[in-house]
């Protein structure tokens, strides 16, 4: 017994010394970041917030710590052997003709593309039996492709656009005007625009939202009063006249309008969160122009999508979680009036109009199902679509009978179609040419039990002939949050992660809003505990069912999604391996004190409310909730250092908080990356080169010291 003993002692060493030298281990020293004594007191009880001079993200200070961070992140990266082949693997993948689906305006049809790798999408122009023409290339609105076209909105006739311009990632936008036939930009340019929308009425102005830019620090915006302006063509914009907001005692966070197609009405939406709106009306047509209240509560989401005449068509959740299209007459449009037109079903609606029919796009746990309608609500057909997965489109002019739709899932790259409206017949318009095969790769949705017994639908897709051996390195991507939707779609960054043997999981968590309204609201304030537990679920399915270990899976998300991930590895740190928070809301006592954040109450509650809602946030809000002598996952938190939506101080005190108590060699690294912002209009050269990070970190950090898949490395060398 003594001498088995003895051998088994060697053989669990020699087990220990073949793990840990299976690859090097990278040394982290992470600069020092000082603590300041910030305390806050909630209801009686005091909070400390040591970090908290990181929340000025423009003080020299912070700046130096960002220099240093990024100096131990980047010398950890460039250690890994295979992070250069995913760069150049990425970039192979990526360079391929990139289409929007077509749209038309006046005598142009337009379509985005990008050549392959081109940091921004070109937008094309052509009449018809002529060769297409650039009409803006955002390419060329900056050196280093970090401005990017952010919003584009023509006249009924085309003959004029206004497009919105980003800089540096920046939700702040620049609005120009230009004359559409000779590209001239017409009159000077709109500045300090923010979460709007451009609405044009005639060719004779255009209505624009936005806030008092604040001077300073992005911490200083007053966000409770977005004011909704209209802008007269060829005045000077300090003296566009004010429509809507600007009152003290009515408030509103979220204000956009709406000019039906004929110019006849304007409908104003009003908000104080993310989720439900007022709703008012006016009478273009006529001189005493008087505003009409159609709602004025916030109870429900509620939008204008069609009129004829007098007559308005809306899309709302009042008193129908899942949505249905009403009609109703101008002259008297309140909800005692409301005639519904396509009334709620068991699955969640989200309609487009073109060729004056309706077009019901559905979500059926996730997946898109399309059913054409007449203004009176008779249905007209189905429209079989190309495949299980995803469509968008369906949408155009009421004079138009054909027009485009889009369509993709997991593994299957985007493509667009032209379609009969009349005939309900659709052919092939685009189809990309990438070396990557969807034929060599499946996905499965599944259906597994959440921690209260809720059942949660999971797409996983992987490489056909998956060995279920729990080996596999896995990502599971979760959202879970405001409403959102995660429908298949395909992606280049995932594509990779696949072809590499990876396994990619995306869970339908509570919170968004594949089941509508219900869905939504099991996952906000004192039930967001519910979507964690739905993402923790999701991941002791994948390793029950043997896909992977807690060895080889990896957490991501990004935004709602990145404090998804931050509960998560908080709350069972030992569940995975790697954990990837993107661009995170992870302080949940101060969020609302950052530029617009306020407005996201509806979702979380927020630490003043009451002394329940202060002790709920702070129980899971993941800055506060590291621990001493906790080994958490290998972390890499990534943000930008000019995202002003959910601002980096987020992810700068989670890194502080980590790097400060973990325990054990995995390590706690932030990306900043410099001159970006929240992710929308990133230039395609650093998103290639933050996903090859990414995946080099899991990838390293799940003990690989080479790619699982070098053959594909090979061949493209070769």
């Amino acid at each position: 017994m003594k001498n088995i003993g003895i051998l088994l002692l060697l053989i669990l060493i020699n087990i220990s010394c073949q793990n840990s030298e299976k690859k090097d281990v990278i040394a982290v020293n992470y600069p020092m970041t000082k603590k300041a004594d910030s305390v806050d007191t909630y209801f009686g009880t005091t909070v400390k917030d040591p970090y908290r001079w990181l929340e000025d993200d423009r003080s020299e200070e912070t700046e130096k710590w960002v220099k240093e961070e990024n100096a131990v992140t980047f010398g950890y990266l460039e250690k890994i052997p295979f992070r250069e082949d995913l760069k150049n693997r990425l970039e192979q993948l990526w360079n391929y003709e990139k289409l929007s689906s077509p749209f038309n305006e006046g005598d142009y049809t337009y379509f985005y593309k990008n050549d392959g790798l081109q940091n921004q999408y070109v937008l094309y122009r052509q009449k018809e039996n002529q060769e297409a023409e650039v009409f803006l290339d955002p390419n060329s609105f900056s050196e280093d492709g970090t401005t990017s076209l952010m919003g584009l909105s023509f006249t009924e006739d085309g003959s004029m656009a206004a497009y919105a311009i980003s800089e540096g990632g920046s939700d702040w936008r620049k609005v120009i005007v230009m004359e559409t036939e000779n590209k001239t930009i017409v009159e000077d340019t709109l500045i300090d625009v923010k979460f709007s929308g451009l609405s044009w009425y005639k060719n004779e102005g255009l209505y624009y939202s936005s806030y008092d830019k604040p001077e300073g620090s992005e911490l200083s915006a007053k966000t409770d009063q977005h004011k909704l302006y209209y802008h007269k063509l060829g005045t000077p914009q300090n003296s566009d006249e004010l429509i809507f907001g600007g009152i003290p005692e009515e408030k509103h966070r979220y204000v956009g309008a709406n000019v039906t197609e004929d110019n006849k009405y304007l409908l104003i939406s009003a908000a104080n969160s993310t989720a439900g709106n007022k709703l008012y009306l006016k009478d273009l047509s006529k001189s005493d122009n008087k505003l009409i209240t159609i709602l004025d509560h916030e109870d429900s989401d509620t939008d204008i999508i069609e009129n004829v005449g007098s007559k308005l068509y809306f899309v709302t959740n009042l008193d129908a979680p899942n949505k249905k299209i009403i009609a109703v007459d101008a002259s008297n449009p309140g909800p005692a009036n409301w005639e519904d037109i396509i009334p709620e079903t068991e699955h969640v609606l989200s309609p487009n109009t073109g060729g004056g029919y309706f077009f019901a796009e559905y979500m059926v746990d996730a997946i898109s199902k399309v059913l054409q309608y007449d203004y009176n609500g008779k249905l007209i057909r189905e429209i079989k679509l190309p495949g299980i997965g995803s469509a968008n489109g369906f949408g155009g002019k009421k004079e138009e009978k054909e027009f485009y739709f889009s369509f993709t899932n997991y593994n299957t790259p985007g493509s667009s179609y032209k379609y009969n409206v009349e005939t309900g017949d659709y052919v092939p318009y685009w189809k990309p040419q990438i070396d990557f095969n969807p034929d060599d790769y499946e996905s499965k949705q599944v259906f597994y039990t959440s921690k209260d017994g809720t059942k949660v639908p999971m797409i996983i897709t992987y490489k056909k002939g998956l060995e279920l051996n729990s080996k596999n390195p896995t990502i599971l991507y979760g959202y879970g949050g405001f409403n959102v939707s995660l429908t298949p779609s395909f992606s280049t960054i995932n594509a990779i992660w696949m072809e590499q043997g990876g396994v990619y999981a995306v869970p339908n968590l509570r919170g968004g809003g594949e089941y509508g309204k219900k869905w939504h609201n099991a996952g906000i304030k004192t039930k967001k505990q519910n979507v964690f537990d739905d993402f923790i679920a999701a991941a002791e399915y994948l390793i029950d069912n043997k896909y992977t270990s807690s060895e080889n899976l990896a957490i991501r998300g990004g935004s709602n999604g990145g404090l998804l991930v931050g509960a998560t590895m908080t709350q069972r740190p030992e569940l995975m391996k790697v954990a990837l928070p993107a661009v995170g809301v992870l302080d949940m006592l101060r969020y609302h004190t950052f530029t617009s954040g306020a407005g996201w109450h509806y979702d979380y509650g927020t630490s003043g409310d009451n002394e329940e809602m202060f002790q709920y946030l702070k129980g899971y809000s993941p800055v506060h909730n590291v621990k001493e002598g906790v080994e958490y996952p290998a972390t890499l938190i990534t943000t930008g250092d000019h995202d002003d939506r959910v601002v980096p101080a987020h992810s700068f005190k989670f890194a502080a908080e980590l790097q400060e108590k973990q325990s054990g060699p995995n390590p706690t690294l932030i990306r900043i990356e410099t001159n970006a912002g929240h992710g929308a209009g990133t230039p395609v050269s650093k998103t290639i080169e933050q996903y090859a990070d990414i995946f080099a970190f899991t990838l390293y950090n799940m003990n690989y010291e080479e790619l699982p898949n070098k053959a594909v490395i090979k061949e493209f060398k070769e």
